[in-house]
């Protein structure tokens, strides 16, 4: 890379021959350390990778999993010490809870036996015989596994080995594969004991929940987004001066008609009959002040709007500049594309390193043969260090995008020949930022990054502590 190679000379056009019209350009690498610490940064973030697909199991989040470590859904390998781990779940997808109306949790847990089920029962099962038939029509049986029965209710004297009867009618959930209780008094009694889990588990655990279970309205969001962008860039690239006079149109009458309501407020309040009480007189000793303070800002913003008048014609001029530039450089049109599907590309790669994160954990086999994951040691640091890596990286891929930007506007803009306007500026501007002030964006990108961790470590406690009196006022005047 030329930022390791000294200082070199250069042209703009990249032509051999010298220009008389414009001295040359020295350039050299800026912020070489700073590149270095992004690389050894993620270097970090690689090997974070590596172990959380060498240890993590995004699958048992997705598609959930049974007490006996089985992944509803797949093909399992079985684990030593649990009998019935192991199977092939191939065509049971969902999990089903054997109390789903008397849910409890324990140690973070949801204290009951989970099965994997080919079907939830959308009908209520009164007895064991509703139960042994509906594994007859369905394939699916509700009791414990037990490969050496022949039929679905075996072992009737032992406990727990059956769904608690009535077993009350169920729809599965698509999100996480789990069968949910449809009558109103047991889903009053499932959904809260879910709530709490997800409240009582670490934040991010609660970001994992919040993507799969937003991930359309994420994905919308994005698309509109990207469609009103479009739409604003089309508005200002072909009807800017109607745009900016409608704006000031709009602006005008807006301050008219606020201070016309204030005054026509002050007055039908003073017109009552009747004034007694004190707190009525300083309402309108109130309406009063904003009246007269509507009014102060109406006059002052009319006056620098007459004043600068002169001055609007030229934010038309750059509006019109920024137009032709754009029709000189059709390329930058793309350019939030290029930039939109890196940072899709680096998102799904993020999550998918979180999900793995969140499931990475050691199968310890307890009681009756049940098996539970115990997280590993070091994985809530590895999770800050990926989401310092989420918010940086974001920020580097934005800053090189207007970065690129503005290379590309700077050379086409003060280009001399206009007769023989720059040949690709765009990549130009591209190959001019990887050569040279990678380092920079790379240290601007950080800065940013340490301004938003605070704010959102903030924003986090301030949403934790706002319903409790007195703390309200004192953290939103941190932030703000």
């Amino acid at each position: 890379m030329a930022c390791f190679s000294g200082e070199y000379v250069i042209s703009e056009d990249g032509l051999p021959e010298p220009r008389k019209w414009r001295p040359l350009m020295y350039r050299k690498c800026t912020d070489s350390l700073w590149l270095m610490l992004f690389f050894l940064f993620w270097t970090g973030l690689m090997f974070i990778t590596g172990y959380a697909i060498t240890a993590g199991a995004a699958e048992r989040l997705v598609f959930g999993y049974d007490s006996y470590g089985n992944i509803c859904g797949r093909k399992n390998t079985p684990v030593i010490g649990a009998p019935l781990s192991g199977q092939d779940m191939t065509n049971k997808k969902f999990v089903f809870f054997l109390n789903s109306c008397d849910l409890e949790i324990k140690n973070l847990k949801i204290h009951s036996i989970a099965l994997c089920v080919s079907s939830c029962p959308q009908e209520q099962l009164n007895s064991l015989e509703d139960i042994q038939l509906f594994a007859d029509n369905n394939g699916s049986c509700l009791c414990v596994y037990n490969p050496n029965a022949t039929g679905c209710i075996h072992n009737l004297k032992a406990a727990g080995l059956c769904p608690t009867l009535p077993v009350p009618p169920s729809v599965p959930f698509t999100l996480f594969n789990r069968c949910v209780p449809q009558s109103a008094e047991c889903y009053s009694q499932f959904a809260p004991v879910l709530i709490d889990v997800v409240n009582e588990v670490d934040i991010f655990h609660r970001i994992l929940s919040g993507i799969m279970a937003g991930r359309e309205t994420v994905i919308g969001l994005c698309v509109l987004a990207l469609t009103f962008s479009i739409i604003v860039m089309l508005i200002f690239r072909f009807i800017s001066i109607l745009l900016i006079h409608i704006f000031l149109t709009l602006v005008v009458f807006g301050l008219l008609f606020v201070s016309g309501i204030m005054w026509w407020l002050y007055c039908n309040y003073t017109s009552e009959p009747s004034i007694e009480l004190e707190t009525e007189k300083e309402n309108m000793k109130l309406l009063l002040g904003f009246s007269i303070l509507s009014t102060m800002v109406t006059v002052i913003l009319l006056f620098l709007i007459l004043i600068l008048r002169k001055r609007i014609q030229r934010t038309i001029q750059l509006f019109q500049v920024s137009s032709k530039i754009i029709s000189n450089i059709p390329s930058l049109l793309f350019q939030p594309l290029w930039t939109f599907m890196i940072l899709i590309f680096f998102w799904v790669y993020w999550v998918a390193v979180l999900l793995s994160l969140g499931t990475a954990g050691n199968a310890q086999v307890i009681s009756r043969g049940q098996v539970e994951y115990k997280v590993l040691f070091g994985i809530r640091y590895m999770w800050w260090y990926h989401l310092v890596g989420l918010i940086w990286t974001s920020e580097f891929i934005l800053a090189c995008q207007q970065m690129t930007v503005a290379g590309a506007v700077v050379t086409c803009f003060f280009n001399r020949n206009k007769s023989k306007p720059p040949s690709h500026p765009v990549l130009s501007s591209i190959s001019v930022l990887f050569c040279y002030h990678l380092g920079t964006v790379v240290k601007g990108s950080f800065l940013i990054t340490i301004v938003r961790i605070p704010r959102i470590i903030l924003l986090s406690i301030y949403n934790i502590l706002k319903e409790k009196v007195g703390m309200h006022i004192c953290f939103h005047n941190i932030i703000v």
